[in-house]
C-alpha cells in the first residue's frame, strides 16, 4: 500500500481568506497529497462551503488534489452536485477526489430543513446511481422514489473516468452501499480498532459483489498536535469527540505529543487496513494551525511517504 496523508481543517482557523490561502499555499508547496473539506451548510462556528471552496481550490492550485469528508448526499440534488464535481474535475485536469454519505442523525441540517433522517439510505442509493450514470453515459432516464429523470446529461464531463466515487459510513447498509457502488472508503471519527472490522467487512462484501475494492483505497481521519493531551484545547477537542464518538477511547481517536507519535497513529489505521489519510491540525488560530502544519510537513510526511512505510507498519 502506498500512504498519503491529506489535510482537512476543523472549522475556520482564520480571520480572513488571506490567511486560508496562506494555509493552502503552505500545502501546494509541500509534499501533502490532498486537502479535504468538511461538508457543514449549518454549524455555530464558521465553516466553508466544500463544493465552492474545491472549485476555487482548482483554480489556485496546480498540484494539490482535493475532496469533501463526506459530502452529505441527502441534503443536494443528485443532478446538481453530479454538475458540480464533473464541472470542479474538468477545470483541475482530473484532482477532484469526491467522498459521500448519507449523513448522521445527530446533523442539525435535518431539524433546521424541516427533514427527517429515515429512509435517507434508499435516497442516497438512488442518487449514487444517478451520479455515476451522468459521469459516464451520454444521456440518463431513471425512475425511482426519490428521483425521475428524463434523457439528462451533462457536459463536460469528468477528466477521471471513472470518477472515483468514494463512501463513507460503517453501518451494515453503510459496508453494501460502499461494496455495491463505491470504490474506496474514507472513515470518520473512528479509532483504528474501529476501522479495521469496517475495511474487512467491505473487502468481503465488494468480493462478494464481483467487485473487489483496490487495496489501496481505504482512507482514515484523525485530528493531531505536536503537543500535550492535557493542553486546554486538546482537552476541549477531547471532550467533544466524545460526545461524537461516544464508547470510543478519545485518545486513540487524536494523535498529540512528537512526531513519533502521530506516525505511531498513522502506522496503527494502516495495521488496520488504510493508507490513505486525511489529518487535521489543531491550532488556537492561523499562526498555531501554520506552525502545527510545517511541522508535520517537516518532520512526519517525509517518514511516512517513505516506500514501505505501509508494510513496515
Amino acid at each position: 500500500m502506498k500512504v498519503r496523508i491529506g489535510l482537512g481543517l476543523t472549522g475556520l482557523p482564520f480571520a480572513d481568506a488571506r490567511g486560508f490561502w496562506r494555509f493552502v499555499d503552505l500545502c501546494e508547496d509541500s509534499d501533502v497529497d490532498s486537502l479535504w473539506q468538511s461538508d457543514r451548510l449549518i454549524s455555530s462556528q464558521p465553516q466553508l462551503e466544500a463544493m465552492s471552496t474545491m472549485a476555487a481550490l482548482a483554480g489556485h492550485t496546480r498540484r494539490l488534489k482535493f475532496g469533501m469528508s463526506v459530502t452529505v448526499v441527502s441534503f443536494r440534488d443528485p443532478l446538481v452536485l453530479a454538475k458540480e464535481c464533473a464541472t470542479i474535475d474538468w477545470l483541475s485536469g482530473g484532482r477532484l477526489l469526491p467522498a459521500f454519505g448519507t449523513g448522521p442523525d445527530f446533523a442539525p441540517e435535518w431539524k433546521a430543513t424541516g427533514r427527517s433522517p429515515k429512509g435517507r439510505g434508499a435516497q442516497v442509493d438512488e442518487a449514487l446511481t444517478i451520479m455515476a450514470r451522468l459521469w459516464s453515459e451520454e444521456r440518463v432516464t431513471f425512475q425511482g422514489k426519490h428521483y425521475r429523470y428524463t434523457d439528462a446529461r451533462i457536459a463536460p464531463r469528468p477528466v477521471q473516468q471513472p470518477l472515483p466515487l468514494w463512501l463513507g459510513g460503517s453501518s451494515p447498509a453503510a459496508v453494501r452501499r460502499t461494496a455495491r457502488v463505491g470504490t474506496g472508503w474514507l472513515g470518520g471519527i473512528q479509532t483504528p480498532e474501529n476501522v479495521a472490522p469496517v475495511i474487512a467487512a467491505i473487502r468481503t462484501a465488494s468480493a462478494e459483489a464481483g467487485r473487489p475494492i483496490d487495496p489501496d483505497h481505504y482512507g482514515a481521519s484523525f485530528a493531531f498536535r505536536f503537543g500535550a493531551f492535557d493542553e486546554p484545547i486538546v482537552q476541549a477537542g477531547a471532550a467533544l469527540l466524545g460526545k461524537l464518538a461516544p464508547g470510543q477511547d478519545p485518545r486513540r481517536l487524536v494523535a498529540i505529543g512528537d512526531a513519533r507519535a502521530i506516525l505511531d497513529r498513522i502506522a496503527d489505521y494502516c495495521a488496520a487496513g488504510a493508507s490513505k489519510f486525511v489529518l487535521r491540525p489543531i491550532g488556537l488560530a492561523e499562526a498555531d494551525v501554520l506552525e502545527q502544519t510545517r511541522r508535520l510537513i517537516a518532520e512526519v510526511l517525509p517518514v511516512a511517504h517513505a516506500p514501505g512505510f505501509a508494510s513496515a507498519a
